[in-house]
């Protein structure tokens, strides 16, 4: 070995001295962040607006707790089994292929997005003004009288007093549902149209029917895209309840603490209560929501495309879907 070549081997390089990336706006961060969270819970401890001992008596009282679950829960339970109902119908009706229909559907959705709920609840909650009564039968059966001569012709088979029908609650869920179609519709429009056309066309080599498409091809894969924002909309909706205050629904959560806080002087801790209710109720949806989002998700993302990828391999060496390499889905 020649020298140049041992002092070639001899000579290593000196170890690399790594040295940590300092982040001082971190612990900046931090510190203001831990400032702010001790003087919050200061004037949580201190000062006496809050009147816990009030609040705390007052918010499990058996008109809230009516108002909590006849109000708020079930009108949210009701307005968005009929919004997303019928926001399916209207999804559907707007990827018809009849331009009557598709107008029809835009039309819905462009009313019911552009006015404000509170607006829509407002109105509702005075729509008894246009009818005395709500009656059921032949359209028009006094013109129609008019215009063959005979007069005061009644075909009607039954009907409703406004006031008994169109309730506060009634007026209330018109106004909320009506609204969330309009948004569910546009949830679930999106929802089919993620899926890839091939499936529908494969279903519709199969004989599948337009509707057997959608309930056992469809919508099943569009529910990973729907799932999300219609958990979001719950919630808003759940909120949106307290809207009803001014339809107005007596049978509700913040309308009986607002009533609670006006007449013991004592406002702001019944809606410090009311916060404390909403941040329970909407908790739960989160966790509701999480399971879902994880249910429909099965199959995507990054874990589920090896999956896939694994039995796609399994199948090719002939392993099958039992292949040790597979772990169960």
């Amino acid at each position: 070995m020649t020298t140049d070549e041992a002092t070639t081997v001899r000579a290593r390089p000196e170890p690399i001295r790594a040295v940590p990336v300092r982040h001082p706006g971190r612990w900046i961060a931090v510190a203001v962040l831990a400032v702010l969270t001790a003087m919050f819970v200061h004037l949580l401890v201190t000062n006496k607006a809050f009147n816990w001992s009030f609040m705390v008596d007052k918010m499990f009282r058996p008109p809230i707790i009516e108002g909590l679950l006849r109000g708020t829960v079930l009108m949210t339970v009701s307005a968005m089994l009929i919004g997303v109902g019928l926001g399916v119908v209207i999804a559907v009706v707007r990827l018809s292929d009849n331009p009557i229909l598709r107008g029809v559907g835009w039309l819905y959705t462009w009313f019911f997005r552009a006015v404000p709920r509170l607006v829509l609840l407002a109105v509702f909650g005075n729509i008894g003004i246009l009818w005395s009564r709500v009656e059921f039968g032949v359209p028009f059966d006094t013109q129609l009288g008019h215009l063959f001569g005979i007069d005061n012709l009644q075909l009607r088979l039954f009907g409703f007093s406004s006031r008994d029908i169109l309730t506060g609650f009634m007026a209330g869920l018109l106004g909320l549902a009506l609204s969330e179609a309009a948004y569910m519709a546009e949830i679930v429009r999106a929802g089919i149209q993620s899926v890839d056309e091939g499936q529908t066309e494969a279903a519709q080599a199969l004989g599948l029917s337009r509707g057997q498409l959608l309930r056992r091809v469809v919508l099943p894969q569009a529910m990973r895209v729907i799932i999300p924002p219609t958990g979001n909309e719950t919630i808003a909706m759940l909120k949106d309840t307290s809207l009803l205050l001014y339809v107005p629904v007596s049978v509700e959560l913040f309308f009986q603490l607002d009533a609670v806080g006006k007449r013991t002087f004592q406002i702001f801790p019944m809606y410090v209560a009311a916060c404390l209710w909403y941040l329970f109720l909407t908790s739960i949806l989160l966790v509701g929501q999480y399971f879902l989002e994880r249910h429909f998700g099965k199959g995507y993302g990054t874990a589920g495309r090896a999956r896939l990828r694994l039995r796609g391999m399994a199948a090719e060496t002939g392993g099958g879907g039992n292949s040790g390499m597979v772990g169960p889905s």
